[in-house]
């Protein structure tokens, strides 16, 4: 599985596809292991820059990303991971795509209603790399 970590400082990119529908729903980072537990597991885990450690998609909010396939750029230093998401969303802020912002007219503009609450899904406790954060 050799990919390469060394571009990003250690990490890859990381791409989050709907298997069933195609739609782009968040980009986060992977280091080494959080890529190994990726493909042990089966759920996608992420390596949080801002508190520089591992995090499990939903570990918190039950949204969890069951991963269904893994693909690499020619570069190998990307990853995409088409996923069954579980759950309504895996937006932080409570839509169903981090994506939910499209520029028109020179401005960005919600393109789509929220499907969750946040304050209602994230406690105190949050996901490392979600509180604020968006794709981390």
């Amino acid at each position: 599985m050799n990919l390469d970590f060394d571009k990003l400082g250690g990490l890859v990119a990381a791409v989050i596809q709907d298997e069933s529908t195609n739609r782009v729903l968040m980009v986060g980072f992977m280091n080494a292991e959080a890529f190994r537990r990726t493909v042990e597991t089966g759920d996608v885990t992420f390596f949080s820059r801002s508190r520089n450690k591992l995090w499990v998609k939903g570990e918190t909010s039950g949204h969890r990303l069951k991963v269904r396939e893994i693909s690499t750029d020619c570069d190998r230093d990307a990853v995409l991971l088409k996923v069954n998401a579980l759950g309504p969303g895996v937006c932080h802020e409570g839509y169903q795509s981090c994506f939910f912002r499209r520029l028109q007219g020179g401005a960005w503009v919600e393109s789509e209603p929220r499907v969750f609450d946040p304050e209602a899904v994230y406690s105190v406790t949050q996901e490392p790399g979600e509180a604020g954060k968006g794709s981390e």
